[in-house]
Formats: structure tokens, sequence, C-alpha cells
């Protein structure tokens, strides 16, 4: 049985878990040793190590025939100092992956004003959190093209699922943008993004492909808000023009907020077909009403 290393021990991984131990011997890297008997449990091998610690990283060289990446960067600076440890080990030796998959992020488009986008969009990042991923892009791409492993990156949108609801933003009753000035976002289930990681681990293409790992309805923000609300009986959002909304809101949210843009999945679903069970935020919410 050929072995998988997870990097990036945490909920879309988890999700994944039981499906990628029917095809491989799982090895996941783990920060914190508390956590090493749930994994154990789940049929992985937990391997001690910290992305922040080069040293700590010396036992992933020649350890497994696929990667797993679902680690994020740092939160602060442009770059993934973590990754570029990561690929440094994965090097030193002439036994390499012979596939990665990366979850990325939309964020690296940057704002759009809400037009299509396909993979083939140029990268305009406008933060440094987008920024960071587009390095490690980079990173990946240079690693791939230099020692013929296959890639898939994975640009993921805002994740939900049952647990995983903007809740706290009902709390605090930060507001949104009026209907008429709104952004347009993108959402993809955390299990729908799990199943779309194995079937890239699985898949027998070649080279570097990328996909908008996104479900099949952009929505504006505020009606995202107010159907969540509707469904779970909350109040809907106070509405604000976007200027006032930006002076409300802290910079990091704002960052969010202002980015509009659509996200073609066609090629997801043509190349990557079965794995969308969530192909709208209703579906969802239609469960939640039962």
């Amino acid at each position: 049985m050929r072995t998988l290393l997870i990097i990036g021990a945490g909920d879309i991984a988890r999700r994944a878990l039981p499906q990628l131990t029917r095809h491989w011997r799982v090895i996941v890297l783990l920060r914190d040793p508390e956590k090493a008997r749930l994994w154990r449990e789940g049929g992985a091998m937990p391997l001690l190590a910290d992305l922040d610690v080069g040293r700590s990283l010396s036992r992933l060289a020649g350890l497994a025939d696929a990667v797993l990446y679902t680690a994020p960067p740092p939160d602060s600076g442009n770059q993934d100092p973590r990754l570029r440890k990561v690929l440094s080990q994965l090097a030193k030796t002439a036994s390499l992956p012979q596939r990665i998959v990366y979850i990325s992020t939309s964020g690296v488009y940057g704002n759009a004003a809400g037009e299509w986008l396909d993979e083939t969009h140029p990268l305009q990042p406008q933060s440094p959190r987008a920024q960071r991923r587009v390095d490690a892009e980079r990173q990946l791409r240079a690693f791939a093209m230099l020692h013929s492993c296959a890639l898939t990156i994975l640009r993921a949108p805002g994740i939900y699922a049952a647990n995983r609801l903007p809740l706290s933003r009902f709390a605090s009753q930060t507001p949104l943008i009026d209907a008429d000035e709104d952004s347009i976002s993108n959402h993809i289930h955390a299990d729908d993004l799990a199943r779309l990681c194995v079937a890239a681990l699985q898949q027998t293409r070649g080279g570097i492909r990328i996909y908008n790992a996104s479900d099949s309805q952009p929505l504006p923000v505020g009606t995202w808000y107010d159907k969540l609300a509707d469904t779970l009986g909350y109040p809907r959002l106070p509405r604000l023009p976007r200027a006032q909304v930006q002076q409300r809101v802290s910079p990091g949210l704002w960052s969010f907020m202002a980015e509009s843009r659509r996200l073609s999945n066609t090629r997801l679903l043509r190349e990557l077909p079965g794995c969308l069970h969530y192909p709208t935020v209703d579906t969802l919410l239609a469960e939640l009403r039962t």
C-alpha cells in the first residue's frame, strides 16, 4: 500500500481520513502530541514535528509517495516559510512524492468586481494573507516542475458545514453592505472539499492542475447571511452603505468583505465529478430545517 503524508491536521484532513485510509497508509504530521490518539484511532500514524522548526522535519525525506498539504502559512509576512522548509526536506532524497495536493484560497485572485473567474485568471492578491498563498503556490509549481511531480492546487473559497457556520456575526451584529453595493462570495462545504482532496490524490493525470474548489452558487454576502438568519430563526443583520461598513469593521474582516468575484467550477465538475454533494448552500440549509 502506498504511503500518504498529511501536513495540516485540521478539519478537512479529518473529514477526508476515512476515505484516505481505504487506499493509503496514512502518516499525519502533528505538533500537539495530545492529538495523536485521535488520529491513531482514525487509522493514521502520527509523526510529531513543528512546521516552524526546520530541524523537526528531517524525517520527512523519502517518507511518502504522496502529500496532502492543508496547513496554512504563518499569520504575518508575504511568504510561506513553513512550506519552504517542508519542500527543502522532501528534496533531500531521490525518493520524492509522486503527487502533491494543496489547499489554497480563492483570495489569490483578489477583487474582480463580481466578474466570473476561471482558473486561467491572473493572480492579483490584495492582502498579505493572499500574498502568502500565492507564494506557496509558486513554490509548489517550481518544486513540481523541477522534480516531475504531479501537483493539484484546490483554490477554496469560504468553507462551511453545520458546525462551521459564522454564527458569531449574529452575536456581534456586525453590519452587512447594502444589497445594491454588496460583494459576491463563493462557498464550499467542508465535506465536499475533503472529497475533492481524496479525488485529486486518486487522479492519474500528471503535471500541474488547478481547480476552483467551489460550489455552483456564488451569492451576495448579505444573501448568505439572510438565508442563515431565516433558517436558524435569527433576526437579519443590519445593512449600511459600503463606505460606512468599511469604517465599522476591522481591516481583517474588511479584506474579506471588500473582494467580490464569481468562481467558475466548470473544470472541477468535468475532471473531479461526483464530489459536490452540496452544490449550493441551500442543500445544507434544507438539512438544518429538518
